[in-house]
C-alpha cells in the first residue's frame, strides 16, 4: 500500500509501522493528530523538554498548513483532513538524518478507525555511525511511538466518551 510519505524520502533505507485500534471515529482521532503541531505525546521528560503535553484540544490546530512545524522538528508536507498528516524532518536532517512519516486514518466498523504510522528512514553518517543508528533506531522509536500513539488512543476514546 503507498503512503503519502513515499513522495517525501527518495530511496530510504528502513521502513517502519507502527499501527493501532481506537474506538473514535476518524474526525475525533484527526483533531487530537493535529494536536501534534504542539507536544510529541510521548514520553514528554525525554522529547517535550519536561513539559506535559496538553491533554484537552487546543483550539485553532486542526487549521493546518504545509510547513507548520510538529513535535518541534518536523515540518508538516502533506494532509488530507480526517485521513492523514504527512511530517518530514527537515530541520534535523543534518543530525538525525531523513526521515518522513504518515500517520494515516482508515476507518472502521462503526465509531472505531485505525491509526496506522509509516516512517521512512535514510541514516547519517559513515557505516560505522549509519550501522550503529540502523540497530537502536527501530528499538528507540517503537518505544516511544507505542507511548505517543496509547497516548492518542486514550485521549480520542475519552473525548468520544465523554
Amino acid at each position: 500500500m503507498a503512503f503519502p510519505c513515499d513522495r517525501h524520502l527518495a530511496d530510504p533505507e528502513d521502513a517502519y509501522f507502527r499501527a493501532i485500534d481506537v474506538d473514535a471515529p476518524a474526525p475525533t482521532l484527526f483533531r487530537w493528530l493535529c494536536q501534534l503541531r504542539v507536544a510529541p505525546y510521548s514520553y514528554d521528560w525525554i522529547d517535550n523538554f519536561g513539559r506535559h503535553s496538553p491533554r484537552q484540544l487546543t483550539p485553532g490546530l486542526e487549521d493546518l498548513q504545509a510547513g507548520q512545524r510538529f513535535m518541534t522538528i518536523f515540518d508538516l508536507v502533506e494532509f488530507e483532513p480526517e485521513v492523514h498528516l504527512t511530517i518530514d524532518l527537515r530541520r534535523a536532517r543534518r543530525l538525525l538524518g531523513a526521515a518522513a512519516a504518515t500517520y494515516l486514518i482508515v476507518p472502521g466498523a462503526a465509531s472505531a478507525s485505525r491509526l496506522i504510522v509509516k516512517i521512512l528512514v535514510r541514516h547519517p553518517g559513515g557505516p560505522i555511525e549509519s550501522g550503529l543508528r540502523r540497530r537502536l533506531l527501530p528499538a528507540g522509536d517503537l518505544l516511544m511511538m507505542r507511548k505517543q500513539l496509547r497516548t492518542l488512543k486514550a485521549l480520542a476514546e475519552a473525548a468520544e466518551a465523554g
